[in-house]
């Protein structure tokens, strides 16, 4: 669980670190004194449980609230402050608890003890890739729609490769194999991994794809995918290879033989 806590004062926002750390001992604290920072680390990493104060500078607590959900739409909101009025907002806002100061221990265990949103409820994965018959990806369960069609099939050797990362050239040689010019091709794979980059910014998407220096791996502890499910559980998996993979894409001809490998087996 990553749980992230917003207020102005440093000793104060101590005293919450050490509440939360004694009953989720396991949990990833993020502490800001600031909602901008807040914002800036949410970006980063998926937050589970937010303990904000409305009355920030800047960003209101309530905002960055409003922030949070439309990142993360089951982020568990629990507000704290001296003032009982922020009460019908944090209602409003469908918060997961609310706390009048001081944020002790006992007001803690309380509302992590009822969250909105149990950290089992959201396990699920929104990132659904189907490789089984012709490659999908699907996002809440709706087909993605990028503004090239190439860049699905970037994602779909991303996925084949199964969190390996791979390089430009090999993406190339796979999309294009041997036609066309190599600068242009290089060109618009440029194209491609910005209009990638874009769709799943709109989409609220971190944390899928992972990039370094001219290559490119898809986190395969964040997607759910008929492919990796099979070939970890084979007869216990809810999927079957049924002798099509990604059967839109010639390249993937030499993975689907394996796979006909395996089922045999």
């Amino acid at each position: 669980m990553t749980i992230l806590a917003v207020d102005g004062d440093v000793k104060y926002l101590e005293k919450i670190r050490e509440a939360i750390t004694e009953i989720e001992p396991d949990a990833e604290i993020l502490c800001c004194t600031d909602s901008p920072q807040a914002l800036a680390e949410a970006r980063k990493k998926e937050i589970d449980t937010a303990f904000l104060n409305p009355e920030m500078e800047e960003i209101s607590g309530l905002d960055l609230g409003q922030y949070l959900k439309e990142l993360y739409p089951l982020v568990n909101l629990i507000y704290f402050t001296d003032h009982r009025e922020y009460g019908f907002d944090a209602i409003s806002q469908h918060a997961s608890g609310f706390i009048l100061n001081p944020v002790c221990e006992e007001n803690v265990r309380r509302e992590l003890g009822d969250l909105r949103h149990p950290t089992l409820e959201k396990d699920h994965k929104r990132v659904f890739a189907q490789t089984f018959g012709d490659f999908e990806l699907f996002v809440d369960g709706k087909p993605v729609e990028f503004k090239y069609s190439r860049t699905k099939e970037v994602v779909a050797v991303l996925v084949s490769r199964r969190g390996a990362q791979v390089t430009n050239g090999e993406i190339i040689a796979s999309l294009w194999e041997d036609d066309g010019d190599p600068v242009k091709k290089a060109s618009y794979l440029r194209n491609l991994r910005q209009d990638l980059q874009n769709t799943f910014t709109r989409l609220r998407l971190t944390g899928i794809i992972l990039k370094q220096r001219g290559s490119m791996a898809v986190a395969v502890d964040k997607v759910e995918c008929d492919l990796y499910d099979w070939l970890e559980k084979k007869k216990d998996s809810k999927y079957r290879y049924l002798g099509e993979f990604m059967a839109q894409y010639s390249w993937s001809e030499y993975m689907a033989a394996e796979l006909d490998e395996l089922a045999d087996s």
